[in-house]
Order: C-alpha cells, then structure tokens, then sequence
C-alpha cells in the first residue's frame, strides 16, 4: 500500500461535530470551518465551488440568505477575532456536498478531511438510528401520561373538598346545643 492511502488526519470527532450546524433543517458545515480543516482560505475555497457550481446543486451546497446568517451569527458565540471571518453570508455543505468539496480542492489533505466527515456524519446517523426506537418509546410514554397532571390535581381537590364536609360534619356534632332540653326520668 502507498503510503498517501495509509495516513491518517490526526482529527479528534469532537472538533468535527462541533462544527456541524442546524440550518434549514438539516445538518452542514460552513465554508469557513471546512476551509479552517482543509488548511486553505475561505476564498480559496468559495472560487473552487463558484467555478465548480454544477457540481454543488440545492441539495449539497446553498448559501445562507442575509436574515439566516444574521440569526446564525447571533446565535453563536464567538470571539471578536472569530467574527472577523464571518463578514460575508457563507455556502452551507450538507452532507451529500461535504465530499463532493474533494473533487475540487485535489489535495490529499482534503480528502483525508473528507473520509474523516463522513465517517463522523456516519457515525451521527447510526447513533440516531441506534435509539430511534427508544425516542419513539419515549414518545408512546408521554402521549399516554399526557393529561395525568390534571387528573391528580382533580383528585386532590376532591379529598380536599372531602375533608372539608367531615371537618364540617365533626364541628356540627361538637356544637355547643342551646335551647330546651328535657330532662330524662
């Protein structure tokens, strides 16, 4: 085996996913954070994929619109240094478009990145898949104790309203009796 096919990126899971964003209801990694990986400029990056555009359709690749990246940017917490990378609205990759960036960056490094993310994105899919049906159990679970909370507090309004008539049942025996009494022979 050569050994290009047997180095490994020294690449811990954690930096991986915590890359990994919710956008549109689907999982992506921004262009910065994939650039940062790959080790070239953001607008190296961005000329690849603008030169390559046909390979990179809706479903691989889409740039955030204004409003998204304004929301986005709120949303996490950077560092002022760190938002300096973030002045122009960034291409979000899906999954499908993560690999899809090694046919137009050619560098070993990028695929080894690229097997790398998707082994990670594989990875996230199996754990998911893996407890899917405890999530679903769960659900099952809440859909039949849904409603319970009122029932129980009904019932405790029902012994209280319980107590009260014996309370006040006890305190009509107890009261002192006026009037006449007859005396017993």
């Amino acid at each position: 085996m050569s050994k290009n096919r047997d180095e490994k990126i020294m690449l811990p899971d954690e930096v991986i996913i915590s890359k990994i964003y919710f956008i549109r209801g689907q999982k992506v990694m921004i262009d910065r954070d994939l650039a940062e990986l790959y080790e070239v400029e953001t607008k190296r990056l961005k000329e690849a994929v603008r030169r390559n555009i046909v390979r990179f359709p809706e479903d691989f690749m889409f740039e955030m619109t204004k409003e998204e990246f304004q929301d986005w940017r709120s949303q996490i917490a950077t560092s002022n240094s760190e938002t300096m990378g973030l002045r122009h609205v960034p291409f979000c990759f899906t999954n499908l478009g993560v690999p899809q960036l090694s046919t137009v960056l050619r560098s070993q490094r990028a695929i080894m990145v690229n097997l790398h993310i998707m082994r990670v994105f594989n990875k996230m899919q199996e754990i998911i898949l893996a407890h899917k049906e405890l999530f679903f159990k769960l659900k099952e679970l809440e859909k039949k104790f849904e409603g319970h909370d009122d029932q129980i507090m009904l019932i405790f309004e029902y012994l209280k309203q319980l107590e009260e008539t014996k309370q006040e049942e006890l305190e009509f025996r107890n009261r002192k009796k006026i009037g006449f009494k007859r005396q017993e022979e």
